[in-house]
Order: C-alpha cells, then sequence, then structure tokens
C-alpha cells in the first residue's frame, strides 16, 4: 500500500499505526508534517512551511480559518513537488485540525482520503457554555464557534471515510458525514500499561509505593476545561479525612482548551490560591509535565486517580489508567460514559460538586476492596474495548486495506 500520512504533529495520533504499517515491507509510507519529528527507519518525512503568516488586519471570526488555508496551501505545493518524484497514495490518512488537508485531493483526485474526525463544535451543548463560571458573555459568540467547523465542513465534502476515537465524539459531527465515521481509538498497548506491584517512584525527597496513599490527577496542562477546579476545591475535605494521603498533579501552567486567564496569572496558581490556606502543602506535589517513562509508573502506584471532563475529547490517560488498574473516580460528563460505568468500572460524580468528589475519593480510599473490584473492571473492559494489539490496529489496519484496495488497478 502507498499511504500518505498527514498531521502538524507527526505521528500524533498515528503513534502506534506507523511501525504497524512499516512492518511490512511492500508499504511505501510518506509523512507530511510541519513540525520536527522524530526520524523512523523506512519512513520518508516531508515538511512543509508556512508562506506567510495570519493577517494582522483579518476578521477575528476567519483569522482560524485563514491560519488553515495558509498551511493547506504550503502541504498543496509540497504535495505538488511529491507528485512530481512520482509517489501517488493509495490512502491519504490525515488529521485535519489544523487545514493540511484541504487540497490534497486537487493533487490526486483518485486517492481515497480517511480523516481522523476528533471532534465537531457547537455553539451549545457540548463544551461551550457546559461550565457557567466561565461563561463568555459576547453575543457574537456563538458565530465564532461555528466558524470554527468551517474546516471541517470543508473536508466532508472530498473525504471519503473518517476514524472516531469515541462513540460520542463521532456523535458530534453531523449527518450525513457522520456515517461515514468508524469508531476506532488509537490504542492502549495494554502489555505494557498494566498493573505492576513492585513500582516505586521518587519524587524530590519522597519515594512513593502502592503502600503509600497516592491520589494521582493528570491533565495536559491545568485549566478548568478538565475539571482543574473542581478537583482542588475538593482537596481541603480530602486531606482533612486523609491525614496520610499524597496528592500528586501533573500538568503544565498554560492553556490547551478554553479561554486564557487574566493577565499575568495562570489557572494552576487561580485555584492553588482559592484554596492553599485550608492545605498541608507538604502533601500536594506539583510535577508538571512528565517524560512517559515515569508517567505509567505514577498511574501504577495511584491509590485513586481522578479524571474530570466538560464534553469534550476524551483524555488517553484516562484509559491508560483503566488499563493499569486504577480506582477511578470520574465526572459524570458524555465522554466518560462511554467507559466507566458508575460502581462497576469506576465512580461517576457531579463535575461542579467538589463535595461529592471528595466524599467518593474517600470512600475509595477506605475500601480496599472496593477498589480492587473496580480497578480489575476498568482493566478489564480496557482490554475488551481498547486495547492496541487485539482490538484497534486491527480494525485500522482493515480500513487502511479497505480502501487501498479500492485504488487497485
Amino acid at each position: 500500500m502507498r499511504i500518505l500520512l498527514v498531521h502538524q504533529n507527526f505521528p500524533g495520533q498515528f503513534k502506534h499505526l506507523v511501525p504497524a504499517l512499516l512492518r511490512n515491507p511492500g508499504n511505501q509510507l510518506v509523512a507530511f508534517t510541519m513540525n520536527p519529528c522524530q526520524e523512523i527507519g523506512g519512513l520518508r518525512v516531508v515538511r512543509y512551511q508556512a508562506a506567510k503568516g495570519t493577517s494582522q488586519d483579518v476578521h477575528p471570526w476567519v483569522a482560524e480559518t485563514e491560519t488553515k488555508v495558509i498551511r493547506a496551501e504550503a502541504a498543496f505545493r509540497a504535495a505538488l513537488q511529491l507528485k512530481k518524484d512520482g509517489f501517488y497514495p493509495d490512502v491519504i490518512l490525515a488529521h485535519p485540525g489544523w487545514g493540511e488537508s484541504l487540497f490534497l485531493k486537487e493533487v490526486w483526485p483518485s486517492s481515497k482520503l480517511i480523516i481522523y474526525s476528533e471532534f465537531h463544535y457547537a455553539a451549545s451543548g457540548n463544551d461551550v457554555g457546559f461550565d457557567p463560571e466561565f461563561l463568555i458573555n459576547d453575543e457574537g459568540d456563538a458565530c465564532r464557534i461555528r466558524m470554527k467547523n468551517v474546516n471541517n465542513f470543508m473536508h466532508f465534502d472530498i473525504a471519503d471515510a473518517g476514524i472516531s476515537p469515541t462513540k460520542w465524539q463521532k456523535s458530534t459531527f453531523p449527518e450525513p458525514f457522520r456515517s461515514k465515521i468508524e469508531v476506532i481509538h488509537d490504542g492502549i498497548d495494554t502489555n505494557l500499561v498494566r498493573p505492576n506491584q513492585d513500582v516505586w517512584v521518587q519524587l524530590g525527597p519522597h519515594r512513593l509505593t502502592k503502600e503509600d496513599e497516592i491520589i494521582t490527577f493528570v491533565n495536559r496542562n491545568l485549566e478548568p476545561y478538565r475539571g482543574y477546579h473542581t478537583f482542588m476545591r475538593a482537596l481541603p475535605k480530602i486531606l482533612a479525612s486523609r491525614p496520610n494521603a499524597k496528592i500528586i498533579i501533573v500538568g503544565g501552567d498554560g492553556v490547551s482548551y478554553g479561554a486564557k486567564p487574566p493577565e499575568g496569572k495562570t489557572w494552576k496558581q487561580i485555584f492553588l490560591d482559592e484554596v492553599k490556606d485550608q492545605l498541608d502543602l507538604s502533601r500536594v506535589l506539583f510535577v508538571g509535565h512528565i517524560e512517559y517513562k515515569y508517567f505509567i509508573p505514577l498511574l501504577q502506584i495511584s491509590t485513586v486517580h481522578v479524571y474530570l471532563t466538560y464534553p469534550f475529547v476524551l483524555s488517553w490517560s484516562l484509559l491508560e489508567a483503566m488499563a493499569c488498574g486504577c480506582a477511578i473516580v470520574a465526572s459524570d460528563t458524555a465522554p466518560l460514559r462511554e467507559a466507566i460505568v458508575d460502581q462497576s468500572t469506576g465512580i461517576l460524580v457531579d463535575f461542579f460538586n467538589p463535595d461529592q468528589l471528595a466524599d467518593s475519593t474517600i470512600k475509595l480510599l477506605q475500601d480496599a476492596h472496593l477498589r480492587k473490584q473496580l480497578g480489575e473492571s476498568a482493566r478489564a473492559f480496557a482490554i475488551a474495548n481498547y486495547d492496541l494489539n487485539t482490538v484497534c490496529l486491527p480494525r485500522m489496519l482493515a480500513l487502511i486495506k479497505k480502501y487501498s484496495s479500492e485504488m487497485a488497478p
């Protein structure tokens, strides 16, 4: 098969797929990306560069669209050169979120385009307007949100198929394109991401094992979209009830989603300041971003793992925690209900209720039998539904093969 992989931050969601495709020496793979990436043997990487920046005086509602068209043109020019070099992909697999795949069918009209359909925005009903504490008081905000989907709609006309990692994320897309989307998660290697009774983690002076009482909370960045404010507001009650508990918080100071904090501040510090006078800060460990090789051991020592989110894309970290056999307390929001069955694979709580979050966490800390039961069920669910080698990769490879065969002479 001849496959073109398009991702601004390659390999991104294709990190497991690329090695699997390369295991077949007959496959020809080319990757399109904007940013530097690790070299992978057998893979040709083509980098494209934008010829200009976004216009300073462009209307704010279309600034994002202009940026995506600029990137799309850069990828289009690189594709023309690749075509001159003799490369004709059977399948183009693209994450369209940054726009690069918009014009690739103009270069290769017969190629089959599969797009990673991560999320379709709505002016209400999903993430926007979900949290009353952070409502945007702008009458034009619904218009701006609609414009964010221009890129999606332009892809609907040219894409042959889509892939969504969860059923709920698929459900955010409108018909008729929704019917073209297959639900295939990127996959969790549950042979590697698994419980480990002997694991330990060194954090400064703290050597932590499964004998310690550890509550973990993980975000890419600590912000309201992933419930950081609710989690921090639950900590005074948790720490007061559990004098030996330690809190480990993973995540940066920036913003991945949603609004920026007030000038000169971070969401991390804003919500820490709100409760710090009620906390023993020696038991609250902020570790920032950590390498993956340290992240999994952190989940493996976790006594209780907390995961909260707006109705938005589901984080890999939640499924990795399930694969590690963590006892999980999660928000009762749409993305979570697909993986966390209340009182079976975890405990669901009201996203906005710090007391309920605290009470459920304390309950699990007190009940080793329940933790074991929930953790074992969570891991079994992860293996059955999200395992990389037995579920996700086979389905992904079959989909690519299906569309590649349609290109055969």
